[in-house]
């Protein structure tokens, strides 16, 4: 089943890659992407994939090569793809995870359906909606604001090279769509204690006294209107620093909400898996991709996710006390976490090959296994 309120380009996008998955035999029994309908904007908006399996694959290494060529194969039917398809899946879940409450609340809560069962989908989306506020989501939604606030946002980072038109309305893109938006839709949670499921919700909904003005500013930033000039992006990005310092002064600070340590830790832990679990589909793609399509930017935004990985590893590890705990030590060690280069990569899939039994076990462990 394919989703049917997605802008068209978006529909025809999710169609064409549930098909080249089923074709490379990716064995998916439903896929999501993150953010709402109205949260993608054509032409700018990429299309950030999570994959469902029934059952882990018996060869985590094979199944990402087939994922990779599968990518590639989508990637390399139109030109536009190179960014509407920036970058293969984010995380691969199970659906014994899934709907054992193990994937993080705040992430499935932003999931919209790409294809697969929707009743199964919206009865995970509505608990993950009602579960009760706790350390997972304090985490996640200051993460993205400790991500990008206090300078650490920076417009020049954000790259164009896979961008094949107007490139001045991609970079306002930037500044509302990869900065402003996601910033308030992490104040948003944060203030109401809501998990929030998109940015133009947020904008929509969530509006402090005397900021409706740019709410309804970075709402409607892409519009084309013959009677507005439109903002430049630095014009754009003054704008948002100031809106955001504002909505930030509506944001509690961090508390300590009420949960269960064991639960938090093996969501920590379904989490680090689900992201691993794709991590040599991207090293493939990015280190060959097709002709035209530049990598060599998100090569470099590997760090990040990698270096976060392995501190979750190291913390779950602990003394090592138990089989899962010295799974994920050994695990923690075939990271890198150095600055990512193109030849970071190729060490790093040598290295998991060579270790391919530990990787297989870690990405394998199911959650009754994780004993922590």
């Amino acid at each position: 089943m394919i989703v049917v309120d997605a802008p068209p380009l978006y529909q025809e996008l999710g169609a064409l890659y549930e098909g080249e998955l089923d074709a490379h035999g990716v064995g998916a029994v439903m896929l999501t992407h993150k953010w709402q309908p109205a949260d993608l904007l054509a032409p700018h908006s990429d299309i950030d994939v999570r994959v469902i399996l029934r059952q882990a694959p018996a060869d985590w290494e094979e199944w990402n090569h087939r994922l990779a060529a599968a990518h590639t194969a989508a990637v390399d039917r139109e030109v536009f793809h190179r960014r509407l398809l920036e970058h293969p899946p984010g995380f691969a879940f199970t659906v014994t995870e899934t709907d054992g409450r193990l994937v993080s609340a705040p992430e499935l809560a932003t999931w919209s359906l790409i294809s697969g069962s929707a009743r199964d989908f919206q009865r995970w989306k509505s608990r993950a909606q009602m579960a009760p506020w706790c350390e997972v989501d304090e985490r996640f939604y200051r993460g993205i604001l400790q991500a990008r606030m206090g300078g650490r946002y920076q417009l020049a980072a954000d790259s164009t090279d896979n961008v094949v038109e107007d490139i001045a309305a991609y970079r306002r893109h930037c500044v509302a769509w990869h900065y402003l938006a996601p910033c308030w839709f992490a104040a948003a949670a944060l203030a109401t204690r809501t998990r929030c499921p998109g940015k133009t919700a947020a904008l929509t909904q969530w509006r402090p006294e005397g900021l409706d003005g740019y709410a309804e500013l970075f709402l409607r930033h892409s519009e084309n209107r013959a009677d507005v000039r439109p903002r430049s992006p630095r014009h754009l990005l003054r704008a948002a620093h100031i809106a955001l310092d504002a909505a930030m002064r509506r944001v509690p600070d961090e508390g300590r909400p009420d949960g269960q340590g064991r639960e938090h830790a093996r969501t920590d832990w379904v989490m680090t898996a689900g992201m691993l679990r794709v991590r040599v589909t991207r090293w493939l793609y990015y280190l060959d991709p097709p002709p035209g399509v530049a990598t060599e930017y998100l090569i470099r935004r590997e760090a990040k996710e990698l270096r976060s990985a392995a501190r979750t590893l190291t913390v779950l590890a602990a003394d090592e006390a138990t089989a899962a705990q010295r799974l994920a030590a050994r695990m923690a060690a075939l990271i890198p976490t150095v600055p990512t280069s193109a030849d970071i990569l190729r060490a790093a899939l040598a290295r998991w090959h060579r270790q391919k039994t530990t990787v297989q076990d870690f990405l394998s462990l199911t959650p009754d296994d994780v004993h922590l």
